[in-house]
């Protein structure tokens, strides 16, 4: 659990119901021996800012491309995003996913909502079972999937603000081990998003 700014005592107890054991990271030597890595919502800026104080951009860097699994969550999906638009260009990210995220893009605080989402992901636990109620929170959506990017959740038609018939605005994505949402699954009480990404470190989904 990269424990350098924002809510990540919320994703520590919603694994610990799912039975992972956690670490606070707080400094690059805390990355080692790690199985995953997640990365909570907070301020982007000052996440990056600290990371780079604590000299951790680069061994996440390496992290993730040594294949490790990631999750980012709101500003998590920031940091994990190759192209951040209106993002300053002095506060670097660590990147992994081929995309293009905008920052705060469905308004301040107090824009933030709640919507239910329905996962594309067939890998997701109990997908069908019921729809995921997403909370939102000064969140970033992506603009931009290369390739290999898969979508995991977009808004519902109703809430995505374009017009009639157009896709919903993408929330959520995966590129091999690495996973990033625009909401905050730590504010429910539904752990499917945690249990999905305690499968991708396990290696079964």
């Amino acid at each position: 659990m990269l424990a350098l700014q924002g809510g990540f005592r919320e994703h520590e107890e919603a694994l610990v119901e799912c039975g992972a054991a956690t670490l606070r990271v707080r400094e690059a030597t805390d990355l080692d021996g790690l199985d995953g890595l997640l990365i909570p919502g907070g301020e982007s800026t000052t996440i990056s800012l600290l990371a780079s104080r604590s000299s951790m951009i680069e061994p996440v860097r390496e992290l993730i491309a040594a294949g490790v699994a990631v999750y980012g969550s709101c500003a998590g999906m920031i940091m994990l995003a190759d192209e951040v638009l209106d993002g300053r260009p002095d506060r670097p990210s660590f990147g992994g996913i081929d995309m293009a995220v905008r920052r705060n893009a469905f308004g301040r605080q107090v824009d933030s909502f709640e919507a239910d989402l329905e996962f594309e992901d067939s890998a997701v636990p109990n997908t069908v079972a019921e729809p995921f109620p997403a909370v939102f929170i000064r969140a970033p959506w992506v603009e931009r999937t290369g390739p290999s990017v898969a979508v995991v959740a977009r808004l519902p038609e109703a809430e995505n603000g374009g017009e009639a018939g157009e896709p919903g605005k993408i929330v959520a994505v995966r590129q091999g081990r690495l996973l990033a949402t625009s909401f905050h699954p730590e504010l429910t009480h539904d752990r499917r998003v945690h249990q999905y990404f305690l499968e991708i470190v396990k290696g079964d989904a």
